[in-house]
């Protein structure tokens, strides 16, 4: 048995941070049914790219383990159905701009007094408070938050990630509140709210980023490919193409100097610790880039790695697949011809799955809304 088997989700998100939510929690079992407007989720129309039925392959991105219906929300007959759906899920899954399900009668206050076991999820840009109405689309975030400011070379522009990388972490952030509201409601008998915002989610995943400034008042600057307190930990050049050395520690360095044929670096007073070699990164990237160029990245790669040492080239997207395809981490999903990535949690016990591919437009529709019309039996 799935490890949410039971659990109904109703997932009223559109774009990507709930719908990753919802999709990760249908993928360990529960039941979503996907609320769309008449015209859908936005991510349905933006293409290209698409599939070989010309299907947008960005809805493919998080929507597959789900069901469809489509509800007009400003319609009272609709607007009741949607209210009977809160009534009969364990979890309801929202990111609309604050303020928005309130006027459909959605809003926690009134969806807890009428069903108090419910897991009530909103995902919003920078909270309900002051910043309620400003819209929270993951570049901008990316902007306020500081993060394009250490994203890009150290001479070039500020740069945004290359994917949502903040609304995919809320996504999870939003999952992992999710499952422990779940758990807590086992005990207490009671749900409670799940609140996740884009601008708290990007000031958390800087990580180390943050702890810096927070410990010193020093914003960090952009390094490009170089880490801020590891050297070597960048990418260097080789003779046909960059690679990435990950020397996380003296011993992992001493075989890089080894490997590459300057033994005597590991024993240079300007690369003897870890402190030293941040302090003159750029005399010692000369030095591993002359010996360095004199081979490809392939043969780099191999030799580095055999000797203990983290490296690897800078692949492009369709070598990190056939990566993770060689190393027998089955990443992709593939059903109902629709190719999915897949799952990235793997339970021993109740695995991920893929049961429905993601849905057409009001696919279940008919099938929901017979559910939602016939009454629940008691106790049910």
């Amino acid at each position: 048995m799935s490890a949410l088997s039971g659990v109904i989700v109703a997932d009223f998100s559109r774009v990507l941070a709930g719908p990753l939510a919802a999709m990760t929690l249908g993928d360990l079992g529960a039941s979503v049914i996907k609320v769309e407007p008449p015209g859908g989720d936005e991510t349905r129309s933006w293409l290209p790219p698409v599939d070989s039925e010309g299907r947008s392959t960005y809805f493919h991105t998080a929507n597959r383990n789900k069901r469809s219906v489509a509800l007009d929300l400003k319609d009272e007959a609709d607007r009741a159905l949607a209210f009977e759906l809160a009534m009969r899920a364990d979890v309801l899954i929202e990111n609309f701009r604050p303020g928005t399900m309130a006027r459909f009668g959605l809003d926690w206050e009134t969806v807890h007094a009428a069903h108090p076991a419910l897991i009530y999820c909103s995902i919003t840009g920078f909270g309900e408070g002051a910043g309620a109405a400003m819209p929270g689309y993951d570049p901008l975030i990316q902007a306020l938050s500081g993060m394009m400011s250490i994203t890009g070379p150290p001479d070039g522009e500020a740069s945004k990630v290359g994917v949502a990388l903040v609304d995919v972490i809320a996504g999870l952030n939003a999952a992992t509140g999710i499952l422990a509201a779940l758990h807590d409601r086992d005990c207490r008998r009671e749900g409670q709210r799940v609140e996740v915002s884009l601008l708290s989610t990007a000031l958390a995943a800087l990580a180390n980023q943050s702890s810096a400034f927070l410990h010193t008042g020093n914003s960090p600057s952009r390094l490009g490919n170089v880490h801020p307190s590891i050297e070597p930990f960048a990418t260097y050049a080789t003779a046909t193409g960059p690679i990435m050395i990950c020397a996380g520690n003296d011993r992992q360095f001493r075989q890089l100097a080894v490997t590459i044929g300057a033994p005597g670096l590991a024993e240079d007073p300007r690369f003897a610790s870890n402190l030293d070699r941040v302090e003159n990164r750029g005399s010692l990237r000369t030095e591993l880039e002359q010996r360095l160029s004199l081979d490809s990245v392939e043969y780099w790669s191999e030799a580095l790695n055999d000797a203990g040492v983290p490296a690897g080239p800078v692949n492009e997207i369709g070598g990190g697949f056939e990566l993770a395809d060689r190393l027998g981490l089955d990443p992709v999903t593939e059903f109902e011809g629709i190719r999915t990535t897949s799952s990235p949690i793997r339970l021993s016990g109740s695995p991920a799955e893929t049961r429905l591919p993601p849905p057409a437009l009001d696919q279940q529709g008919e099938e929901i809304r017979n559910w939602l019309k016939t009454p629940q039996k008691e106790g049910a």
